[in-house]
């Protein structure tokens, strides 16, 4: 057996292998759903909703979007969060992000940031989530714009705002916040023939593990976002946020 076959691979190696195995057998199940124009089950016991503190090995919850909430009361009453993302002062060069990520908001938000005066130095993150494209576009230019992003205790960032999350040249995210993350949305398997919704996802989980990479994020915490389906979320503890470089491993 030669040199290079008895190497151990490195975790990117191992993430991107998981994906691959995952991508095979999803492409499998949408392959079947096409054929029998079947959508896709859900395995496993229905999880706990988002309201259940969670605790080591017992962290996905049910996630919906316009109505769960943490349980612990927020710096700020976010009352109904804007459906798009809105950008609003604070105090001095410190403003908050807040709201659902639509299609088309990373542009509109990066106009937003560029007029700001004073320039924002510090962004207030509190998102549902929504589209990961035009979330991975704003943290890109979040990251070049050298700002650091913070959440406050009770508020939560999911979905696809982990990744404007990690976009921050230094991140500061209280003990009683909630970080979670999940698998994308990406249509129903009846809307796309199987093969171009599998090239979806492939491209779309590269894409996502690039910008990880690019932000100082270990890709590994993929693990945890490829295993819990779209309607459910899994929350990352503080010792895995610091785990996973969102957070300097002492904090």
């Amino acid at each position: 057996m030669s040199e290079e076959a008895t190497k151990p691979r490195s975790p990117v190696a191992r993430v991107l292998m998981g994906v691959l195995i995952f991508q095979l057998g999803l492409g499998g199940l949408l392959i079947l759903g096409d054929m029998q124009g079947l959508r896709l089950p859900s395995f496993g016991p229905d999880a706990p909703r988002l309201t259940e503190p969670v605790r080591p090995g017992d962290q996905r919850r049910t996630f919906r979007p316009d109505r769960d909430r943490p349980t612990m009361q927020p710096a700020r009453d976010p009352g109904d969060l804007p459906d798009r993302l809105v950008l609003t002062q604070t105090d001095g060069a410190t403003y908050r992000l807040e709201g659902g990520i639509r299609a088309g908001d990373a542009p509109r938000l990066i106009g937003l940031i560029n007029a700001a005066e004073p320039t924002p130095e510090t962004l207030i993150l509190q998102s549902p989530g929504g589209s990961v494209s035009d979330a991975l576009e704003l943290g890109r230019h979040i990251r070049a714009e050298g700002m650091t992003t913070r959440m406050l205790s009770g508020e939560f960032c999911m979905s696809a705002c982990p990744y404007l999350l990690a976009a921050g040249t230094s991140r500061e995210i209280d003990a009683n916040a909630t970080v979670g993350v999940h698998q994308h949305y990406f249509g129903e398997n009846t809307f796309l023939p199987a093969a171009f919704a599998v090239e979806d996802i492939q491209r779309g989980q590269g894409e996502v593990m690039t910008y990880l990479d690019e932000m100082g994020i270990d890709p590994l915490v993929m693990q945890h976002a490829l295993s819990t389906p779209p309607d459910e979320i899994y929350v990352l503890l503080p010792e895995e946020l610091a785990r996973y470089g969102f957070t300097p491993p002492d904090s």
